[in-house]
């Protein structure tokens, strides 16, 4: 079970992992050893997700986040198996936190007179340096 908060867990049959071998440096070792680890997590159908924390992740704009609702994280960071194991399942432990929190609603607010009247000011301010940069016309 990977405790997320006292509410959520998830089990460890709704988490796919798979091993692949890690790029970059370590020489032959980076060739025979799978140490890099992707974990796949089914946000869409999860039944241990409540509905509202679902709709939030599905909602991110993630690029970890497939067509199908599927969350993929790749960790490669460390050398070893079981540290990129763990540091893969820290990551969606904190990915799922971050839309525990129900975003705030805003507020709708409206400009103030002294900010319109700056506003007007710099517009006016604006056209004259650029009607003073044209060419006038002699008058005679």
């Amino acid at each position: 079970m990977l405790t997320v908060s006292h509410s959520i867990t998830l089990p460890e049959s709704e988490l796919v992992e798979r091993f692949l071998r890690a790029d970059g440096p370590g020489g032959q070792h980076v060739n025979r050893t799978e140490s890099a680890v992707e974990l796949r997590f089914d946000v869409a159908s999860s039944p241990s997700l409540p509905e509202e924390i679902r709709t939030r992740l599905l909602g991110r704009r993630d690029r970890r986040l497939t067509a199908e609702g599927v969350l993929v994280i790749q960790g490669r960071r460390f050398r070893d198996q079981g540290r990129n194991r763990d540091d893969v399942r820290e990551r969606l432990v904190e990915i799922i936190r971050g839309v525990l929190v129900p975003p705030k609603k805003r507020l709708a607010t409206r400009p103030t007179r002294a900010s319109k009247e700056r506003r007007l000011v710099g517009k006016q301010q604006r056209g004259q340096i650029k009607q003073s940069r044209s060419r006038k016309p002699d008058l005679e």
